[in-house]
């Protein structure tokens, strides 16, 4: 299988690239497309990074190509890493729907060319922020099902990290995922926790002790007195920054620490593009795991008895053809009152580009592989 990687050039899609060579994700005969942009710097960019991979990795780097407009991308499997970030810098912030306008055109571009001249077959990887955004646009021109953010995979990620390290365990003993809005406004589902070696009492013993009491009614008002005292102590030492991190509870870490660590200047590139090839390694090796992911539903489950619909972060069934089926159980109170909000916050953004639920968003039916074409042009032409 083939592989794109848009916004290849970037820190993330540079990763992305590197993770995928290094850890022989793709064998020599498959070609990986390095994608950038013709009109700007990363075109002179896009052609070194290949000779770069090439000097580096020639004995099993899979074949390596440069395009630089949306029309000439072909692949199996395409990673959207394309477009601007928020900047890297403390105290500096970027409100959402200010990104979201700044890339809405990044990500029509690519979802009409795919429309209209792809195979039809390819599966997204939105890695590109927001990946809501991301998710909803391309899956307007692509159909649901063929379309994940890979936001809540690297959210459950660390979320398994964080409880691993609170109770001396490793991460691949820890179960679990995190849903909602990759970022600040995620969900951490405490109920999907599961650990290794402990039964139900032992489990649910461990988790409270964790949790110290707190619920997710007041996850919001913590998560932004963190970053407000991470501002001020790191502006004098960020090694205390990171250290008082790590008193706090698992879930206000999984926010606080890679938080902090984009605002460092270090950026979170590693760390986005491990758990993006993760998601890559199980489309082609054609088998069907359950990971979670920004998806565009349409009351594939339900919350609180409401059938639950919007693009949102939620585990799901991925295979080679893009996701399968939705398993949540009905959540905890408070994770089900948080997982509406966050859906709600989603499509407040959405809407301001014309994509929320109330215009006709992308949940609110899939769109036919033959239909493809006029659905990426009804996007270009809707939201300008």
């Amino acid at each position: 299988m083939d592989v794109a990687v848009l916004g290849a050039a970037g820190d993330v899609g540079r990763q992305v690239c590197t993770q995928l060579i290094e850890r022989r994700v793709l064998p020599t005969s498959s070609r990986l497309q390095l994608v950038g942009r013709a009109d700007g710097p990363s075109a002179r960019a896009t052609h070194g990074l290949r000779a770069d991979l090439i000097d580096a990795y020639d004995e099993h780097a899979p074949l390596l190509d440069v395009a630089l407009r949306p029309d000439e991308v072909v692949a199996d499997v395409i990673v959207l890493a394309a477009g601007r970030t928020t900047p890297a810098q403390p105290g500096v912030t970027m409100p959402r729907t200010q990104l979201a306008a700044d890339n809405l055109p990044v990500f029509e571009a690519y979802a009409q060319a795919l429309a209209e001249h792809g195979s039809g077959h390819e599966v997204v990887i939105v890695v590109s922020n927001p990946v809501e955004l991301g998710v909803a646009v391309m899956a307007r021109a692509l159909g649901r099902h063929r379309v994940i953010g890979m936001g809540a995979w690297l959210d459950t990620l660390r979320f398994r990290r964080e409880l691993a390290v609170s109770l001396g365990l490793r991460r691949h003993r820890i179960g679990g995922f995190v849903g909602g809005q990759h970022g600040e406004d995620l969900v951490p589902l405490w109920s999907t926790v599961r650990i290794s070696g402990l039964d139900v009492d032992e489990r649910r013993q461990a988790l409270a002790g964790l949790r110290r009491g707190r619920t997710l009614d007041t996850f919001s008002g913590e998560v932004a007195r963190a970053q407000e005292l991470l501002t001020q102590v790191a502006a004098d030492d960020p090694g205390a920054a990171f250290d008082l991190i790590g008193s706090w509870p698992p879930d206000l870490r999984v926010v606080a620490r890679p938080w902090m660590t984009h605002t460092s200047g270090a950026k979170t590139a590693n760390g986005t593009a491990n758990a993006t090839v993760g998601l890559l390694d199980t489309l082609l090796d054609g088998r069907d795991t359950v990971v979670a992911g920004q998806v565009a539903l349409c009351d594939e489950t339900t919350v609180g008895g409401e059938p639950l619909d919007g693009v949102l972060g939620v585990p799901v069934v991925l295979g080679p053809e893009g996701w399968t089926r939705v398993l949540l159980d009905e959540p905890a109170p408070d994770e089900g009152r948080r997982l509406t909000a966050s859906r709600d916050r989603i499509d407040a953004t959405l809407a301001h580009v014309g994509l929320g639920r109330a215009v006709g968003g992308p949940a609110a039916a899939a769109v036919p592989t033959h239909a493809a074409a006029g659905a990426g042009s009804a996007i270009a032409g809707g939201v300008s």
